[in-house]
């Protein structure tokens, strides 16, 4: 083919964060167009974006508009270290004003963080313990101190309309959480829980009701899957808004003036997505209206805000055959919630590639396949166009506990490969969310465990060994041209793959992939610490079950070429991971190629870093599964 990979590469991409300004006509975001995650604003009409932050080391991950509307600030880390400071922007433009100051510290904006008046600004840091998430509260030059303690992280979600309390979620894992709420007005901030339980559950803080009675939880406490629910203060049961048979994904609700009815919108817009089998749906509800469907290009909603007045909603959409943009719907104009229109909707940025101009790109298609212990393992195909027989690279996502969406994945990389015929199975191995609170547990305290089963079975299921094609038509898979991709946690998977499973792969490519449990916990940020035991293992205690998981034990078993990538300044998984393992493979003769970005962390921050960087392994990949015989196998 005659196309390179940059042809397939968005002109932009995006961190999962929008907020509209408080009059509702400008739209904020985070977006690489310029080489590095700046804050820009845009027009909610449409118009020409304008950025509001230039400089070429600080990352944007976050921004919330001040009430007043002439102001935002904003969350920023340099190089991919993740040691986030926060700073104030004029709307206008202008220098950044530094509102943070200890170095070394990460500091979290909450979700929503001003008061309704714009007098007290809410974060998290770490800046009294490095191992301990506290929420701090910002009033003028006075700062007040909500503590947490070891196991426990803090994260600030909103102020409530009246200004008196602010809704935190209490985070000890990522199955075990709980909403609970401090008095702004109190002499001593401390913490009232309002979703105590036994065991594990999800309770994830939201939106405040307009009469500040109490707040939007998701919170899958008794089911499987993330519903929402409406939580009072007074400690009376939770009340059901939303509980299908899928994860509540995002929520936002809009409080316009005059609107005072906590038991009901009357006025206002209530919205929120559900993830229903990968593919993001999008629900409004007007006032007391049934809530209805929004129908949306088909994919991953990635962050979701509705304008102060709930007419319109800017939603972050991600799909397989369009890269992430923004749009913005129309949510009451045109009936919805008075009984006709399903909103309709307009982009405000353009992300597309050039690819697009002169190519059809492919749509995944939903399967499953069998595993070890007799589930059936979700994942999303790719077949390239024609009969083949073609490669396939086995794409194992991050977390673990994460999930494998329909998207223009790896900045177009699944595409690029599939125009150069090669197939593309991304799974979703136990762990994953989206699929109930059980098969996500799965992974705790088992990583190289059961999972590995579930990639081994991939691989079984693609080549058709032990009958488990069953009647699927895989004729057109190269059973001989199997390769392994994956960052971070899915990093680890190839490394895992590569090492225990050596007889199905001919490449791999390990992105930020821990090599060695045992250190990896050890050298994990502070405030995760105190988690890793129940998550992963403890390092003393479990070392020997870590030893046993972890893919440098095997490392004498890999004999499929691999390419390793890393960021020095990654606070996730330290350099040392990928180190030990090129040494090892290094010293035996296996061909391995390693890339090290000194000016990134835990992934890509610098948009001609992250080029380069899959641009490679594009490359690799097409020299090792297809080499000289062309695109159509």
């Amino acid at each position: 083919m005659s196309q390179s990979f940059t042809d397939f590469v968005p002109v932009q991409r995006f961190q999962p964060t929008v907020a509209a300004s408080p009059d509702g006509t400008q739209v904020a975001y985070s977006s690489n167009l310029a080489g590095q995650y700046h804050l820009w604003i845009v027009p909610a009409a449409g118009g020409q974006p304008r950025a509001l932050t230039d400089d070429p080391d600080l990352a944007v991950r976050a921004m919330a508009w001040h009430p007043d509307g002439d102001r935002l600030v904003f969350m920023a880390d340099r190089d991919g270290d993740e040691q986030y400071q926060l700073f104030e922007v004029d709307a206008k433009g202008g220098e950044p004003r530094p509102l943070t100051e200890a170095a070394a510290r990460q500091h979290v904006l909450a979700d929503d963080p001003f008061g309704p008046d714009g007098d007290v600004l809410v974060y998290a840091a770490n800046d009294r313990d490095p191992g301990v998430q506290d929420v701090l509260v910002r009033r003028g030059d006075e700062v007040r101190r909500l503590e947490s303690e070891p196991g426990a992280m803090l994260f600030p979600a909103e102020v409530s309309p009246d200004g008196r309390w602010l809704g935190v979620t209490v985070f000890r894992s990522n199955t075990d959480s709980d909403v609970a709420v401090a008095d702004l007005r109190a002499d001593t901030l401390s913490l009232t829980v309002l979703t105590p339980h036994e065991g594990a559950a999800q309770h994830l803080a939201g939106p405040w009701l307009d009469d500040s009675s109490g707040l939007y939880v998701r919170t899958d406490v008794g089911r499987e899957f993330i519903g929402l629910s409406r939580q009072r203060l007074d400690g009376s049961t939770a009340v059901p808004v939303e509980q299908p048979d899928w994860d509540v994904e995002h929520v936002a609700a809009s409080r316009p003036p005059g609107v005072r009815d906590g038991a009901a919108l009357d006025g206002g817009v209530l919205a929120w997505s559900v993830n229903a089998s990968g593919r993001s749906v999008l629900n409004v509800r007007v006032g007391r209206e049934p809530a209805r469907q929004i129908a949306l290009p088909s994919g991953e909603i990635d962050a979701l805000a509705l304008t102060a007045d709930g007419a319109t909603a800017i939603v972050l959409v991600n799909t397989a055959t369009r890269p992430s943009d923004i749009l913005a719907v129309d949510l009451v104009s045109d009936g919805v919630g008075t009984g006709g229109g399903t909103g309709t909707w307009r982009y405000l940025t353009d992300s597309r590639p050039p690819a697009l101009a002169d190519l059809d790109p492919v749509a995944p298609e939903l399967v499953a396949y069998p595993t070890h212990d007799g589930r059936d393992i979700p994942a999303w195909l790719y077949r390239p166009r024609g009969a083949g027989p073609f490669p396939v690279v086995v794409s194992v996502h991050g977390g673990p506990e994460a999930q494998e969406r329909p998207i223009w994945a790896y900045a177009g990389l699944y595409q690029y490969l599939l125009a150069n015929g090669i197939g593309v199975l991304a799974p979703n191995v136990r762990g994953s969310t989206g699929y109930g609170a059980t098969y996500q547990r799965l992974i705790h305290r088992d990583w190289g465990g059961a999972e590995l089963g579930d990639l081994d079975h991939a691989a079984r299921w693609l080549r058709g060994l032990d009958g488990l094609r069953g009647s699927e038509d895989l004729d057109w898979v190269d059973a001989d041209r199997l390769a392994v991709y994956g960052g971070s946690f899915g990093g680890f998977a190839a490394l895992s793959c590569l090492s225990r499973l050596p007889e199905h792969w001919s490449a791999g490519v390990s992105i930020v992939g821990p090599s060695n449990l045992i250190t990896l916990v050890r050298s994990v940020p502070p405030t995760w610490r105190p988690l890793m035991a129940a998550w992963v293992g403890d390092p003393d205690e479990d070392a020997e079950l870590l030893a046993e998981r972890s893919p440098l034990t095997y490392a004498d078993a890999i004999v499929a070429p691999l390419f390793v990538i890393q960021g020095a300044k990654d606070p996730r998984v330290a350099k040392a991971e990928s180190d030990q393992m090129v040494e090892r493979l290094r010293g035996r003769g296996v061909e391995v190629r390693y890339d090290v970005y000194e000016d990134e962390g835990h992934g890509f921050t610098r948009r001609e870093n992250e080029i380069r960087a899959l641009t490679d392994v594009g490359g690799f990949l097409v020299e090792h599964l297809v080499g000289d015989r062309g695109g159509s196998g």
